[in-house]
């Protein structure tokens, strides 16, 4: 398979493997070692580089990118960041003022997604630096560099645009083929985003067989909005995804900002995370609790259930072979729906406990109730007993007081790494607690709270 992309301004058509890491060839096969291997999971951002498309320039990881994924795209490493004739970047030279490095393993990533975000404009330094991990300058003089930088004008050679290339047929274009492609092929691999997959083949060096990229598919990167729905296509990334959650379900939007990193949430798309059925996964929670449809297709069938409905047990889906997630389609509006993500570190880890909580109240009486929490089962789940136990009272803390034992009776949580089964029952318990305070207004953000 020939593969043609852009790299650091030069155009470069390769035949690789499928599966082959963009960190890995350009270590390996262009010499380019400033993109470092640190976590090779997509965890600590040493290999950030920088992919242009047609949507747009993003920081992504290199280690679980596959080359097959930079068809047409242009990509920038950090030997590229500074002009050819050695003019460094703004975020360079600021770095370098602020003294924002040390050893210098993890400074390549930084500079590129420091680089990144000041060619979109973007001032939120903490949300595009959370991906970037470092051990030894710490994060202030990193952050102090991104902020002198800011203002710089952006150099005319960071202004990538993608490179024409041929159609592939194994990253088909529209969903038809892609369902063509998917009832011919029933036991091949999907690859949207890579985050997960990409870590099939670094730590547990799988054989993916028949494999189709996902990401040349544009029909499935589309929202459509209507007056009471909204539709999103299960190729939509996180990161795209981000701005209709905060005008639409804001407390859903912040627990987005949390789901993984800036890297991360610009490859990771809904439908790879609802399609691979963890049980920790951030997104079905929300999506059950706002009584989601999942759209389902397989060749020129398709079919529409209730979200909660696709999550049979531990990896076990309603799905059939050569049935994908095609959309999934959520109200515009639930105003009390609340989020809440619990985990050892605030940003960029994976949830011990996630609760998402939907009430609706007429005359100070819930009359609907949907909970649901990742981490407390084998698959994402509604507290069923304890919405029955809600329905008809009023929202108050002598109700909820009363229905937290109930909890024990929807689930029996385990221990593991994470968290024991005793946290996570308490805490699932707490979340319904933090929601009634928050709906009655008092602050319960630990980001807000102050002693």
């Amino acid at each position: 398979m020939t593969i043609k992309f852009s790299l650091n301004g030069e155009t470069v058509e390769v035949d690789v493997p499928p599966t082959t890491s963009l960190l890995d060839w350009l270590r390996e096969e262009r010499g380019l070692t400033g993109t470092k291997e640190g976590c090779n999971e997509g965890d600590c951002g040493a290999c950030t580089v920088m992919v242009t498309g047609d949507d747009g320039a993003r920081a992504l990881n290199a280690c679980i990118l596959f080359v097959p994924q930079l068809h047409g795209k242009a990509v920038r490493t950090v030997e590229g960041i500074a002009g050819s004739d050695g003019t460094l970047h703004p975020v360079q030279q600021a770095m370098i003022e602020k003294h924002g490095s040390q050893c210098g393993f993890c400074t390549p990533g930084f500079v590129v997604s420091m680089a990144v975000g000041h060619l979109q404009g973007r001032t939120d330094h903490d949300d595009v630096l959370a991906g970037n991990l470092c051990r030894c300058t710490g994060y202030a003089p990193i952050v102090r560099a991104a902020e002198a930088s800011a203002d710089a004008p952006v150099p005319t050679w960071m202004r990538d645009t993608p490179v024409d290339a041929a159609p592939l047929g194994f990253a088909p274009e529209t969903t038809d083929a892609l369902a063509d492609w998917y009832e011919a092929h029933p036991d091949g691999t999907l690859i949207a985003g890579a985050t997960d997959v990409g870590l099939w083949i670094t730590k547990q060096l799988r054989d993916l067989g028949d494999i189709a990229f996902l990401n040349r598919c544009r029909d499935l990167q589309k929202i459509e909005v209507e007056d009471t729905t909204i539709r999103i296509g299960a190729g939509v990334t996180m990161a795209d995804l981000m701005p209709i959650l905060r005008e639409h379900h804001p407390s859903y939007a912040e627990m987005v900002r949390r789901y993984g990193s800036e890297q991360v949430r610009q490859a990771a798309t809904i439908g790879g995370n609802i399609a691979n059925g963890s049980p920790i996964g951030d997104n079905p929670p929300a999506l059950i609790a706002l009584d989601a449809t999942l759209h389902l297709r397989k060749g020129s069938a398709q079919r529409s259930i209730r979200i909660e409905d696709f999550f049979i047990e531990y990896g076990k889906q309603d799905r059939t072979p050569g049935e994908f997630v095609e959309a999934v389609t959520i109200p515009s509006a639930a105003p009390n729906l609340r989020c809440y993500k619990l985990s050892k570190r605030f940003d960029q880890d994976i949830s011990a406990v996630c609760g998402c909580f939907n009430l609706t109240i007429e005359n100070d009486v819930i009359t609907a109730a949907r909970i649901a929490f990742g981490g407390m089962a084998g698959v994402p789940k509604r507290a069923a007993k304890v919405e029955a136990a809600l329905l008809g009272q009023s929202l108050s803390e002598d109700t909820v007081r009363t229905v937290l034992p109930i909890f024990s009776d929807d689930f029996s949580p385990l221990s593991d790494m994470r968290a024991s089964a005793e946290y996570r029952l308490r805490t699932a318990q707490n979340l319904l607690l933090r929601y009634l305070h928050e709906l009655s207004g008092q602050t319960v953000s630990v980001l807000e709270v102050s002693p």
